[in-house]
């Protein structure tokens, strides 16, 4: 496992990480000691950063991933949450003010069983109201890393201009990371254009969603997928391309997204411990180049194709 600095955190981080939205049976129904075990997996296999948010599952994966967490010794792992976005009553909820973000981070360590959160992100900023972060949410969470509660502060976002919107009217500092999703993985590396701008003001990047919420996997992607149905079409030609020559699109799908040394880690999100094991072994090896040209210029009329967050 290859460790990399999250941007002027201090926090170095194995290159592939442990996504927990799976805990909260976020992709299908799961059994709590089977996601227990996958994170116990990870943190052996030398995964050492974990992801989480109170919106995955109604809490759901919090709280699994609290009863794994309280099994390992806290200086093995950093933890990242978020704020912002919820689910209650079973209903998508949106709620960016600062008494609520206050809230919730305490509500999250009490979940995780934690003292401390090591790096608290607003949460999918493309449904909040800019100014508000601006003004309001990154404040408070401000307030907590100066109390010690957070240590890093971030933002997650899928419209990557939003990030550079954030960063651009906040003081410098206040933001320590970002976390982008499906925007670098075979279908879409939109990311890279944003790299030298978060690299010159020390901020560290992490990306999440190698297999693009699925759609990069022999499985499919799930029913409830955004992407426009040409590009869908598109992923799983390429995803027949590789079986037929007796090769996982996922295999490469994870090679690439985690060996590009300007991204701190990569998030895969898995319940069972033997493909948390395999994401492991495959972002060790080297990309298939060959393969990579072939899947590349499959995918090449729909590349870098996107949608809105749902």
């Amino acid at each position: 496992m290859e460790y990399r600095e999250i941007g002027r955190t201090g926090m170095k981080v194995s290159n592939l990480s442990f996504g927990a939205s799976s805990l909260g049976g976020v992709f299908h129904p799961l059994k709590a000691e089977e996601g227990i075990e996958a994170v116990l997996t990870a943190l052996d296999g030398g995964i050492n950063f974990i992801d989480v948010s109170p919106y995955y599952g109604g809490y759901k994966a919090e709280q699994v991933l609290g009863q794994a967490l309280c099994q390992v010794d806290r200086s093995k792992y950093y933890l990242s949450t978020k704020v912002g976005r919820y689910i209650e009553g079973g209903v998508n909820t949106w709620d960016y003010t600062p008494e609520r973000a206050v809230k919730s981070a305490y509500q999250s360590m009490e979940r995780l069983r934690l003292e401390y959160i090591d790096l608290i992100n607003v949460h999918d900023i493309e449904f909040s109201d800019l100014e508000m972060v601006v003004k309001e949410t990154l404040p408070a969470l401000v307030e907590l890393r100066d109390k010690g509660i957070a240590r890093h502060i971030g933002i997650t976002n899928l419209t990557l201009r939003h990030f550079k919107y954030i960063i651009d009217h906040v003081p410098a500092g206040t933001v320590d990371s970002i976390l982008s999703f499906c925007h670098y993985c075979l279908n879409d590396d939109a990311l890279v254009d944003y790299l030298d701008y978060f690299e010159q003001r020390g901020i560290g990047v992490i990306n999440a969603s190698p297999l693009s919420m699925g759609m990069l996997s022999e499985r499919g992607a799930p029913a409830w997928h955004p992407a426009p149905k040409p590009l869908l079409a598109l992923t799983r030609k390429a995803m027949l391309y590789c079986k037929e020559r007796g090769r996982s699109i996922e295999e490469l799908a994870i090679q690439y997204a985690s060996c590009n040394k300007r991204i701190a880690t990569t998030l895969v999100s898995t319940t069972s411990s033997e493909n948390i094991r395999k994401n492991i072994l495959w972002a060790s090896q080297t990309v298939d180049e060959e393969l990579l040209i072939q899947v590349r210029s499959i995918l090449e009329p729909r590349f870098r194709d996107t949608w809105l967050n749902s």
